[in-house]
């Protein structure tokens, strides 16, 4: 059984080893071994909050526009996608494509503001949108910082455990994505497994393959064995991350992916990789047009291959050391960028994807926290619609760590909390309690406490804030040895959540076939 803490019922004073063995057990009861229920994705009920003003926004957007006309933007090798600009009316030179003022937010009118991400279990379906927040595990490192402690190549094993973890996490509202790269696994041939295991593993909302073309085509066709053929058109069944190569480059591969998703009505999230300084100009101001005018013509593609295709503005925004040259994480300017960035994706009536819980630290210490409470909290007030990288994310992303998600997660359940705003209903203004106690009392015993206590105040389930003495008659166990066994006992209670037969079936022989079809390639 796990051995998770909780608050104590006194303040302080020292306990027998009978009394701390007693708190452990009354503990490990109300854990249980397993996860807690599902919460639903969050609607926010606080306001954003806003960097810039109307001078500001304006600035910015009109340097966006200069750029889009006067040094363009590359779409490399796709010559279907220069010929749609062309027909639409930009200048295309080679491969740089000029956009004339306005032409992408004329083409952006038929991108949904809000829509509906379904999930094949339809009480998992999420919304995407005006105040709604979804968060997504860890995407795309190659390493692992497994239970065991070690720093290794992350596996399809590693893969199935994080799937199941994200399923179990009760403010995770998607399975996410590439959650981690299973390289014993083929190249060519793993996302074949990476998508049956959101699909076999999970029954919240999942986000499909970008590394090629027909990755991507593939991901559809086995998304319209779940969903079938017509509702995968009409509806957003995946979210598919597709990266500005910055500055100013749409690769073949992106937009390759772009074309397949946009094409059969997926959505899109079109996200500039920033690390300024390498990426982008050192300063907010200079980031945040080259990132407007990035998405402007990305997301506007969407809809040059299907008008009214969902498609998001995306930012992945972090610095550099100016010393190292390495990421840096949780520091101010990046949070400024992506204020910025959520107050222009606001005035464009898209969805906003950013943040996390990101951090540059190689274990789950300090410094892994306090970057991660920065950007997670910015991405929270920002308002963000879609969070990629919400648990789970360590060293700049080159690493998905079992504690560290753990841990993450629990943070998510406090966003989840802070996001509810402040309550104000009769109940809450609890005059009838003030009532009760009067001058020089205390409300531990009345009535209001009594009938509120359980939910009044969230309770992490990793944190501990008993005394000193129950903390070491408890073993003395920091916060990530409380991950590593509630993350343990998870697995352990793990239970798949139930899958149609027929549908797998039809999946496995389906991932037979692609398989049988072409040799392994590693590179």
């Amino acid at each position: 059984m796990v051995d998770v803490t909780e608050q104590t019922e006194e303040t302080g004073g020292r306990r027998s080893r009978g009394e701390g063995r007693g708190a452990a057990a009354r503990r490990a009861s109300r854990t249980g071994g397993g996860a807690p229920p599902p919460l639903p994705y969050i609607t926010r009920k606080i306001r954003e909050y806003e960097v810039l003003d109307e001078e500001g926004l304006a600035l910015i957007e009109a340097n966006a526009d200069l750029i889009l006309e006067e040094i363009g933007i590359e779409f490399r090798d796709d010559e279907e996608a220069l010929a749609l600009w062309k027909q639409a009316g930009a200048e295309v030179r080679g491969q740089r494509v000029h956009f004339p003022k306005g032409l992408c937010r004329q083409l952006l009118k038929t991108a949904p503001s809000n829509f509906t991400w379904h999930a094949r279990n339809p009480e998992r379906n999420v919304h995407i949108g005006g105040k709604a927040t979804v968060f997504a595990p860890v995407y795309g490192p190659p390493f692992v910082r497994d239970l065991d402690g070690q720093r290794r190549y992350a596996t399809i094993e590693d893969f199935h455990n994080f799937v199941k973890l994200a399923y179990m996490a009760p403010s995770m509202h998607s399975s996410g994505g590439t959650v981690c790269e299973p390289v014993d696994i083929p190249v060519n041939k793993r996302h074949l497994d990476m998508v049956y295991s959101h699909i076999k593993y999970s029954d919240k909302p999942f986000m499909g393959s970008v590394t090629a073309p027909e990755r991507a085509e593939d991901t559809i066709a086995m998304a319209k064995l779940v969903f079938g053929d017509d509702f995968v058109e009409n509806n957003c069944v995946t979210l598919n991350l597709i990266n500005a190569n910055s500055p100013m480059v749409f690769d073949e591969t992106m937009v390759g992916a772009l074309k397949v998703y946009a094409r059969h009505n997926q959505a899109c999230v079109i996200s500039p990789f920033i690390l300024s300084g390498a990426m982008s100009p050192v300063t907010v101001a200079g980031t945040l047009t080259q990132i407007l005018a990035e998405v402007l013509a990305g997301a506007a593609f969407t809809q040059l291959i299907r008008p009214g295709a969902p498609v998001l503005f995306g930012t992945f925004a972090a610095s550099i050391s100016m010393q190292s040259g390495a990421p840096t994480f949780g520091t101010p300017e990046p949070s400024l960028v992506s204020y910025g960035a959520a107050q222009l994706a606001r005035r464009l009536g898209l969805p906003f994807r950013t943040g996390g819980s990101l951090c540059g630290s190689k274990v789950p210490d300090a410094q892994a926290a306090h970057e991660s409470a920065n950007t997670l909290n910015m991405t929270l007030l920002a308002g963000t619609n879609f969070v990629l990288h919400a648990a789970g994310w360590l060293e700049g992303g080159l690493v998905s760590s079992y504690e560290k998600f753990m841990i993450d997660q629990d943070q998510l359940g406090m966003m989840q909390k802070m996001a509810e705003g402040v309550d104000l209903s009769e109940n809450a203004q609890a005059l009838d309690a003030i009532r009760e106690v009067g001058p020089g009392s205390h409300y531990l015993g009345c009535a209001h406490t009594q009938a509120n206590f359980q939910t009044a105040f969230y309770r992490s389930a990793l944190a501990d804030n008993n005394s000193f003495e129950q903390w070491e008659i408890e073993g003395e166990k920091r916060v990530e040895q409380r991950a590593n066994a509630l993350a343990r006992s998870w697995l352990e209670h793990y239970e798949r959540p139930p899958l149609d037969a027929a549908i797998d079936a039809a999946l496995l022989d389906f991932i037979a076939k692609k398989k049988d079809s072409m040799p392994d390639a590693f590179t």
